[in-house]
């Protein structure tokens, strides 16, 4: 069998009692996670663009919007938009090390699909959680261990929406029971369909927000035509003229998307982002909590010294003088010196939240003062652990002469230091405010045994935005 096949007949096959139950209970999480962040994310410039055009398109009533509580609009519009705003505050979840981001398009189509087609929870998990496994798999195949990058990146292509359409495709097609030959077409079909570049990170724009909506759209776009006859090659990830041909000529590898499939689960292992920031900085938020706890101060610090893996360095620390005076509040996002500066001049959240991303945060003489005596270098320990984990090493110099070093060589929110239930019903009190977070916590705690998502969007619901 092919590549596609294989991991179809694997999908086809996959029923809910044969999942590990921290695979389950992952997926779940997830779900609750993605949701109150594109909660959050509703009144940004991409969820309002998105928002007004599939609201164009009108059709028939199948899925719903994020923050509404009912259905309102065809399936693959409504994840296009719920899509959207999972990516939106780049607040979603991340897998290492491809180093992209699964759930922001996954769980918007698999919502999307599983209203329109009645499945209850049991089913929406299985189909997720063989969404995730695909993913994680098509993501490695793509990531060069000698680069120690994604294959994707190196070209300027935004591997997270690419990959997050077929995995997708793959998971709705499952979720319709479509069986094994029209899993593997959808699968097919959808990988005419990924797309996304990622030139918006180095020179602008709001596109980039919409990237996993667009996704989430196509995967289920790919299975409806699956379901109607229209089919796909069956050589389609290998073949001459393949997804990995095209994407990566000969710098792919073959048996990474196979590896442990059904017998090492990687949806657990996937790292939840405890803070609303560029991932590369996270570690860097770690250190000074744990300065803090030691009862240093912002006041306190004379200077500080980040060390970082080399490619952190590029998007964090270079150049220097931008990342020590970001421009915008998202350019902050992406700052080393400001996010160290934020966290110990006591952010909120979990150590930074949304509202420490402002106009009125970038006018913080306290925190600019900081971030003004901040050096961002490449450090060798942080190199030899990247990107299996994104590390920081800080070094703070204090007024009273004293160095003090706080290592973190491994995030929060992964396999080595999972996202506690405190953590995430705090993350999801940020997102989505209480109680709906309390709402959708429950409504996730017993989906296995509920009918079906629409507890989960009615547990959100909030007066309709236009």
């Amino acid at each position: 069998m092919t590549l596609a096949q294989e991991l179809a007949a694997w999908a086809a096959a996959l029923r809910f009692e044969a999942l590990p139950r921290e695979a389950v209970t992952s997926a779940a999480d997830r779900i609750v996670d993605t949701l109150g962040i594109a909660f959050a994310a509703r009144e940004t410039d991409a969820a309002r663009a998105v928002g007004a055009v599939v609201r164009s398109w009108g059709g028939r009533g199948e899925a719903t919007l994020i923050g509404e509580g009912r259905v309102s609009l065809p399936a693959a519009a409504a994840a296009f938009y719920n899509g959207t705003c999972a990516h939106a505050l780049d607040f979603d979840d991340t897998h290492l090390p491809s180093v992209a981001h699964p759930s922001a398009s996954l769980v918007p189509a698999v919502l999307a699909q599983g209203e329109a087609c009645g499945a209850d929870g049991r089913a929406l998990l299985t189909a997720l959680v063989a969404g995730y496994e695909i993913y994680a798999r098509l993501a490695m195949a793509q990531y060069d261990p000698e680069l120690r990058n994604s294959v994707f990146f190196e070209h300027g292509l935004h591997a997270t929406s690419i990959i997050g359409t077929v995995a997708g495709a793959a998971a709705c097609a499952q979720l319709r029971g479509l069986g094994a030959e029209g899993i593997m077409h959808a699968l097919a079909i959808a990988c005419s369909m990924g797309a996304g570049i990622v030139e918006a990170n180095r020179a602008g724009g709001s596109v980039k927000r919409m990237h996993c909506g667009w996704a989430a759209h196509g995967a289920i776009t790919a299975a409806d035509l699956a379901a109607n006859g229209l089919t796909g090659p069956p050589s389609v990830l290998e073949g001459r003229f393949g997804f990995f041909e095209a994407y990566c000529r000969d710098r792919w590898r073959a048996d990474a998307v196979l590896d442990g499939l059904g017998t090492r689960w990687e949806t657990p292992r996937i790292f939840f982002k405890l803070y609303p920031c560029n991932h590369f900085t996270h570690a860097i938020v770690d250190a000074a909590l744990a300065l803090r706890a030691q009862g240093v101060e912002a006041d306190d610090i004379e200077h500080v010294r980040i060390g970082t893996a080399t490619a952190t360095h590029r998007t964090i620390g270079d150049p220097i003088e931008q990342k020590r005076h970001p421009q915008s509040p998202y350019h902050a996002a992406f700052s080393g010196p400001f996010v160290f500066a934020t966290a110990m001049a006591g952010g909120g959240g979990l150590g930074v939240g949304f509202d420490d991303f402002t106009e009125a945060a970038l006018a913080d003489p306290r925190r600019m003062r900081l971030a003004e005596h901040t050096d961002v270098v490449v450090d060798a320990a942080c190199d030899a652990v990247f990107p299996e984990q994104f590390p920081a090493i800080v070094t703070v110099r204090l007024r009273d002469g004293r160095e003090i070093t706080e290592r973190v060589l491994a995030n929060r929110g992964g396999g080595d230091r999972p996202l506690t239930r405190e953590e995430l019903s705090r993350k999801t009190e940020m997102t989505a405010g209480s109680p709906r977070a309390r709402r959708l916590l429950e409504a996730a705690a017993t989906l296995r045994d509920a009918g079906g998502p629409a507890p989960l969007f009615a547990a959100l619901a909030a007066p309709p935005f236009g």
